[in-house]
Formats: structure tokens, C-alpha cells, sequence
């Protein structure tokens, strides 16, 4: 006899704002913005005060404080952001037998079987009160049989609460909703739902598949799926040690400086576009050097979470300039970025102008058309033989392989 799962949803309520309003209660339901703090800066985060205004994430700050005159801007920490983040993590692993950390601010735990010996509800509400009290975060939670309905829930717990959906309410809970709640529906597809009358999710569950199918392909099967409160999907374990990597082995041990970090340049960047790809931020940063004589020495770093070249390159060369022995020569050097989540590019927005985001969003299309290779640092330009290399296993990954050929 199988038994029901039960799969719990948190997510820390405007993370970054809440930080800012521990360290300084003065910002207690105020407006508040967080990013750049130049008119030429975009907004990283705000509060539920801002966004009564129509201000949200990645507009630009001189757009937010026209719409806002009176909110207060802060640059933002991103290594205080991570700390506060860890001690939640550090709670929620001490508490739950199987969590999964899918960004800075936000965790699925499983529960399953706990009824047996303990309410997980109630196991659940004492686990969100021991983050409120001992991190003083505001936290929400939603619970039920699978990751979308908690997901959903949560959000319309918000902000500060929780919510279970019981087993067998999970369509009539999710029927009412907007389309835009359905986890994954982004602006482009809720402007073709909404086109097409769908605006309410009680539409998709009433409508055949096979039309989700025609209008939006594998992507409709697995929206229709999610509305009518249907996700299989397993928490998977958080493991802190997750990485990508790659390495170099010269044909001829070189002393060449230029050359070595030239490569690492080129490595570290390269490794930054596949952590934006893959909607990745790392909080780690490893570098490798190992000598002619055999010996190998490696340093790493914990860096607040980024997935942007110039912050992660900077700190490649940093640790490389610590740990390479000028005497000797180098026969292979190797970058690794740990301790991955998930996170795109979002938490680097407070440190960076529009500029610089527009700059990346530019560089990592062209090479999504043409290869992650097309376009680089000119210090990098001569790195461009490295060779092939799937960053999460060391192997030719099929798709840049094929799309290479």
C-alpha cells in the first residue's frame, strides 16, 4: 500500500528586504528598493509597499523612483543576503529528513510518512516559527501532495503565512487562480493564454490536453499537468558539494604568466555563461594548478552567490596569483564553481548598472546561437582552443557537441 506524499513549500518573504529591515527597523513599511543606487542601476528586490506602486524586479531605479518618489534605495549585500541564507538552510537541515535548496530564498521539503509518528503540518508550523524566531526572517509556507499545489500555495499564503491543501482539493484550490500562478508560466505564455480567453486556471482544467498540446507544444502538456494539480516530481536532495569544473593539461609544461591566465580568464567565463544558463548562481570558487614534478595544490573561496563573469574571473585570478609558484612550471590549472543553486542572475542586479545586465544578456544570446565560444574577452581570445568539455561532468556534452559540428 503506497502512501500519500506530502511535499513542503518555503520561500522567505522579500528576502533581501527583510534582511535590510533586521539590520535597520527604521524600514519597517516603508517603501523600500534594492539595487543599483544610480539612476542608471535596475531594481534587484522591493517591498510589498513598493509594489503597490507597479514597481518590480529588473526595472530600471530611475523608472521605480519616478512611479516612487519616496522609496528609500539601498545598494544591497550580497554576502549578508547569503549569510542570513545559510542559517535558514542550516535550520531546515537540522529539522527535515529531505530538503532541496532551489534558490537563495526558497526550499521544498518532504515530509512523507511523518504522519505515521508526528503531524508534518504541525511539524511544518514549528519549523517555520524556529526561523522566524531565531533568523527574525518572515517566512511562508504552503504543503500538499506534490511541489506545484505547495508552490502555488504558498504564494497565496503570503506574506508571513501557511496554507496545506488537503488531499483531493488540489483543483478546486487551484481553479480560481490566475494562469500567471501556475509555476513556470512566463510573461510570453500568459500573454498567449490570455489571448486565447484562458485567463483563470479552471479554463485549462476544463480544456482537452491535446489543445494545450497544439498551442504550446510539450510545454502545454506539462502546463495543462500542473493546473489540474498533477506533478510527480521528487524532492531532490541539496547537496552543497554540487559543481561544475573544467581543466587544462598542457602538451608542454609552460612558466608562460600571460598564457596561464589567459586560460583561466577564458575558463571562468566560460563557466559563468554555463551557470546563467542554467539558471545557476555559485558560492564557491575553486582554482587548480598542478606542477611539473606531479604536485598538485588547489585554494578555494566562498564567495556571496553570483553568476556574473566579472565578479567570478576576478576571483579566479585572485587565488591563482595566491597559489601559483612562479618558479615552477605548470603542467595542468583547472577552475571549479561549487555550492550551486538555483538563481540566475537576479542577486547580482543590486551591484550592477542596466548596462552591464543588458551586456551579458547580449553576449550569452549570441552564444546560445553560435556556440559558447563565439564571443569572449579579448585577453581570452587565445584560450579559444580549449577543448570541449561538459562543465558538470568533465565529458563533451551531446548538445554543444552536435551544435559545435
Amino acid at each position: 500500500m503506497s502512501v500519500d506524499s506530502t511535499i513542503m513549500h518555503m520561500d522567505l518573504d522579500t528576502f533581501f528586504v527583510s534582511v535590510e529591515r533586521l539590520l535597520d527597523s527604521r524600514l519597517k513599511g516603508k517603501p523600500v528598493l534594492i539595487g543599483g543606487v544610480t539612476d542608471r542601476g535596475v531594481v534587484a528586490a522591493c517591498s510589498y509597499e513598493a509594489r503597490a506602486y507597479g514597481i518590480h524586479s529588473a526595472m530600471p531605479m530611475k523608472k521605480a523612483k519616478e512611479l516612487c518618489p519616496e522609496a528609500i534605495q539601498i545598494r544591497g549585500n550580497s554576502g549578508t543576503y547569503s549569510k542570513y541564507s545559510e542559517d535558514v538552510t542550516a535550520i531546515i537541515k537540522e529539522t527535515v529528513p529531505l530538503y532541496e535548496k532551489t534558490s537563495i530564498d526558497e526550499f521544498y521539503a518532504d515530509l512523507t510518512g511523518l504522519d505515521k509518528f508526528f503531524s508534518s503540518y504541525q511539524m511544518g508550523t514549528e519549523l517555520r516559527e524556529r526561523i522566524r524566531k531565531e533568523t527574525g526572517l518572515p517566512i511562508s509556507f504552503g504543503m500538499s501532495k506534490n511541489k506545484t499545489v505547495s508552490k502555488v500555495a504558498t504564494g497565496v499564503a503570503k506574506p508571513d503565512n501557511q496554507l496545506k491543501i488537503a488531499k483531493g482539493d488540489e483543483k478546486p484550490f487551484l481553479a480560481p487562480l490566475s494562469v500567471s500562478k501556475i509555476p513556470m508560466v512566463g510573461e510570453k505564455t500568459q500573454q498567449t493564454l490570455f489571448s486565447l480567453g484562458v485567463k483563470k486556471i479552471k479554463t485549462i482544467q476544463e480544456m482537452p490536453v491535446e489543445l494545450m498540446e497544439k498551442v504550446l507544444g510539450k510545454n502545454g502538456v506539462s502546463i495543462w499537468k500542473k493546473a489540474n494539480g498533477i506533478d510527480h516530481s521528487a524532492v531532490v536532495p541539496y547537496n552543497e558539494r554540487k559543481s561544475i569544473s573544467t581543466e587544462r593539461t598542457f602538451d608542454k609544461d609552460t612558466i608562460d604568466i600571460h598564457k596561464l591566465k589567459a586560460i583561466l580568464l577564458a575558463m571562468a567565463e566560460n563557466l559563468a555563461f554555463q551557470l546563467r544558463r542554467g539558471l545557476k548562481l555559485t558560492a564557491c570558487v575553486t582554482v587548480k594548478v598542478r606542477y611539473s614534478d606531479f604536485n598538485t595544490y588547489t585554494l578555494q573561496s566562498r564567495i556571496p552567490y553570483t553568476s556574473a563573469d566579472h565578479v567570478l574571473i576576478a576571483k579566479v585570478m585572485e587565488l591563482f596569483d595566491k597559489l601559483h609558484n612562479k618558479r615552477l612550471l605548470v603542467r595542468l590549472i583547472g577552475v571549479r564553481f561549487s555550492h550551486l543553486v538555483e538563481g540566475g542572475y537576479q542577486i547580482n542586479l543590486f551591484e550592477d548598472a542596466e548596462e552591464i545586465i543588458s551586456l551579458y544578456h547580449a553576449m550569452d544570446k549570441i552564444r546560445d546561437k553560435y556556440g559558447d565560444r563565439k564571443v569572449m574577452r579579448a585577453f581570452g581570445i587565445e584560450a579559444k582552443t580549449i577543448s570541449r568539455f561538459n562543465p558538470f561532468t568533465g565529458e563533451p556534452p551531446p548538445l554543444l557537441a552536435n551544435r559545435r559540428q
